[in-house]
């Protein structure tokens, strides 16, 4: 019998000495994180035998052992699940989170905070077997997966790696079963109040009461008489909510999750009529670390009667509601049918309709009763939930309730848009927004001076996502979205708030014409025009896009991400109020266009222009020459 050591997978040790401290002031968490994989270990072989019922042959009854062996200071968790193969056993317990552990230990690096917080951190990574190192100075792993006929033996230290060989037939045997999985840990001193059956049961109790999978507090290979479960032992989702205690509806949070947050909403609901299903859905308080994950899979546990079917089928829930976690069990789908075919299921569409039709509503109503929870809410999962707006046409009314923005009105506050709609100006017809990376850029931008001055609302919109479900939705209660940074907008009907900022007499004014024309022929190789502005107030230029053309931040967005080649040139528009402009003005008068000062000022109105976009200037070198020039000329004069 050869002993194989192997290494664990890339920065394990490290993530093991975490989890060792991190979770020190919280240890129990490791015997609620075995008992939690040992159900999940029942439910797949459950749903396995559905089809192959020889794999539960001479053992149709599922249930967990939790007991001690004092002796040898060693506590045992047993399930008769689905078990795992040689491979499996390296695979699972050699590999923490395969694409996610790097990340994980970047955002623990950078986040140095209390124990509390780096254990919500360690929670959303599912690293819940490897809690078991808090207690023990060593593990054992005995498992044989159900339908074959190998049994596996692993060990670790929880240090530089594991053994793995093939199990004795002494070892084979404490799996009573024939299948399954044995979890041996050597307990530490500092724990040796995890070898007393009342602190085991008080655990169990508190952690994994609505485990639906029974849990023993005995050794399964010596128990000959019944003996009553330590936990409820039934589908927390099939209770009344009456019955169920805030307690028990976070510690089942906490179980499906597989992180130590409070959600910040739980909907508890079973839909009747001709499709039946019960869901228990939580929106988490923490992002979980795999939001923005390309495949956006989703985590919402399928039953059909009770039996598991899947954590990951696609399908379930909209990809946009990727972040809630929780249970869905139906009455109405087959239970021998396969993961293929319920993907094709009309009755799972139906039910992800209908889930999603009630999440948003209890989000809606959580926002007029907990604004500060709605809040946290929207700030966690705001970004993914407005791409359904982009691709579920049918529950954007549903999503337009609950969506919330940044804007002029009130800093750091959000709005709805029916409370954009009602603050709207007489006579203003559009609901108007920009779009852009960072909020402090936006609410600084030039574009909206002159909205600003007359006290019409600008939505301020950070995500890219808005840049894309704005091309498919035109208007909201029947007034258009409108681009700042797009267009010709004439805001000459409004009235400035400040009358002190209203336009010079006409007797003041230097006309512009020559100067326009003078800058559209120096420029006229990198804009499409040169115009006069109603947006600008403060500063002398700005540059927008034309009228049908693709909006200045998405055209940005498509050349970093789809390597989009614009042909378009932008509009350069020009504040006649502005001291600059006037005093170009009068030169465009008297020199024209062979002023070298108007040339080098013409392309530093449109290099700044370009800055305050947040652009890159084509030619740094020139630029830095035509200021040096211009800063030599003015400091000469």
């Amino acid at each position: 019998m050869t002993n194989e050591t192997m290494n664990f997978g890339a920065d394990v040790s490290r993530l093991l000495d975490i989890v060792a401290h991190a979770l020190y002031s919280n240890r129990d968490v490791f015997l609620r994180e075995l008992v939690s994989n040992a159900a999940d270990a029942c439910d797949r072989l459950r749903y396995e035998s559905i089809r192959d019922p020889s794999l539960t042959s001479g053992d149709t009854t599922f249930k967990i052992n939790v007991f001690k062996d004092t002796g040898y200071r060693c506590l045992h968790v047993q399930d008769n699940g689905i078990g795992m193969s040689r491979q499996e056993m390296i695979d699972n317990l050699g590999t923490i989170a395969k694409s996610g552990t790097r990340a994980m230990m970047e955002q623990i690096k950078s986040n140095p905070a209390n124990d509390q917080d780096r254990l919500s951190l360690i929670g959303q990574f599912g690293v819940g077997f490897y809690a078991s190192f808090m207690v023990a100075h060593k593990v054992e792993v005995i498992s044989r997966r159900a339908g074959t006929a190998e049994t596996h033996h692993w060990e670790s230290d929880g240090r530089a790696g594991f053994t793995i060989r093939e199990a004795t037939a002494d070892e084979a045997k404490k799996l009573s079963s024939g299948r399954g999985t044995l979890i041996i840990l050597h307990v530490n001193d500092d724990a040796s109040d995890f070898l007393i059956d009342e602190k085991l049961k008080q655990v169990i109790q508190i952690w994994s009461d609505h485990i639906s999978v029974p849990v023993y507090l005995s050794d399964p290979a010596k128990t000959e008489i019944d003996e009553k479960p330590v936990n409820a032992g039934s589908a927390l989702w099939m209770r009344s909510k009456q019955d169920i205690t805030t307690e028990q509806y976070e510690e089942f949070y906490r179980h499906i999750s597989h992180g130590l947050d409070e959600p910040v909403l739980t909907s508890h609901w079973r839909a009747e009529g001709k499709i039946e299903y019960t869901a228990l859905l939580y929106i988490p308080t923490l992002r979980p670390w795999d939001m923005y994950d390309p495949g956006r899979k989703t985590s919402v546990r399928l039953y059909v009667k009770r039996v598991f079917i899947s954590d990951t089928m696609d399908g379930l829930m909209y990809p946009w509601m990727r972040f809630v976690r929780g249970v869905i069990d139906s009455e109405d789908l087959p239970l021998n049918i396969s993961r293929e075919m319920l993907q094709m299921n009309p009755v799972i569409a139906k039910i992800r309709s209908g889930v999603a039709k009630r999440i948003l509503s209890d989000l809606n109503k959580l926002s007029e009763d907990d604004p500060a929870a709605f809040k946290t809410f929207w700030g966690q999962f705001g970004p993914v939930l407005k791409e359904g707006l982009y691709d579920a046409v049918e529950h954007r009314e549903g999503l337009f309730k609950i969506a919330r923005f940044f804007s002029t009105h009130q800093e750091d506050t959000l709005t709805s848009l029916s409370d954009y709609v009602s603050r709207m100006k007489d006579g203003q017809d559009s609901i108007y927004y920009i779009t852009g990376e960072n909020l402090e850029t936006l609410k600084n931008s030039p574009q909206i001076e002159g909205f600003k001055a007359r006290g019409i609302e600008v939505l301020l919109m950070t995500d890219t996502i808005d840049d894309f479900w704005l091309q498919q939705i035109h208007d909201f209660d029947g007034k258009p979205f409108k681009s700042v940074t797009k267009g010709s907008i004439d805001l000459s009907k409004f009235e400035k708030q400040n009358k002190t900022d209203d336009k010079k007499p006409e007797s003041e004014h230097r006309d512009t014409t020559p100067l326009l024309a003078s800058l559209k022929d120096l420029l006229k190789d990198e804009v499409g025009d040169v115009r006069i502005s109603s947006r600008l107030t403060d500063s002398p230029v700005c540059l927008v896009a034309a009228e049908g053309e693709v909006d200045m931040h998405m055209e940005r967005v498509l050349k970093i991400h789809q390597k989009y080649d614009a042909q378009s040139k932008r509009i350069l528009e020009v504040n006649e109020d502005h001291p600059l402009i006037q005093r170009l003005s009068t030169l465009a008068q008297n020199a024209g266009t062979n002023s070298p000062d108007l040339h080098d000022a013409a392309h530093l109105l449109l290099d700044q222009a370009r800055i305050i976009q947040g652009e890159p200037i084509p030619d740094p070198a020139n630029f830095a020459r035509r200021m040096a020039r211009f800063m030599e000329r003015g400091l000469a004069a």
